[in-house]
């Protein structure tokens, strides 16, 4: 059994999209589902809905998005382990910058102390934080 619970979830999406599934069921949590909400927001997945098996268990119904037969998502990596964190600040001097993906063709996601956004909305704000994965 695995401690990385968001590595366990990005690799349910990823076998899912390589057997061309159309949707996929993982264990709830709110970081997971503040994930899938930006990369509903961002375009990589069609929805995904909580589900209740009970008063306690939930789970998170994943809806694959698809392009003529191709997935939209490219590849999904994680980028901050539990025994490596990656944080990354995005402007000052002397600090790691949260790069580009793909030549600003994919979003990195990155959780920070405004919530949960992709570093295109964290440089906005001037923001920086851990980066939790990237998508293109």
């Amino acid at each position: 059994m695995s401690i990385d619970t968001i590595g366990d979830f990005l690799t349910v999406m990823r076998n899912g999209l390589q057997r061309a599934k159309s949707f996929v069921v993982v264990p709830h949590s709110g970081l997971k589902q503040a994930i899938l909400e930006t990369l509903k927001v961002e375009g990589f997945i069609r929805d995904y809905a909580v589900l209740s098996e009970g008063d306690v268990k939930k789970f998170l119904k994943i809806y694959l998005k698809y392009v003529e037969g191709e997935s939209v998502i490219h590849e999904i990596a994680r980028v901050s382990r539990p025994g490596c964190r990656r944080y990354a600040q995005v402007v000052t001097k002397g600090r790691h910058k949260i790069k580009p993906v793909i030549g600003g063709l994919g979003v990195s996601i990155v959780t920070t102390s405004h919530g949960v956004m992709t570093h295109k909305k964290a440089k906005g704000l001037g923001v920086g934080g851990e980066v939790i994965c990237t998508v293109w």
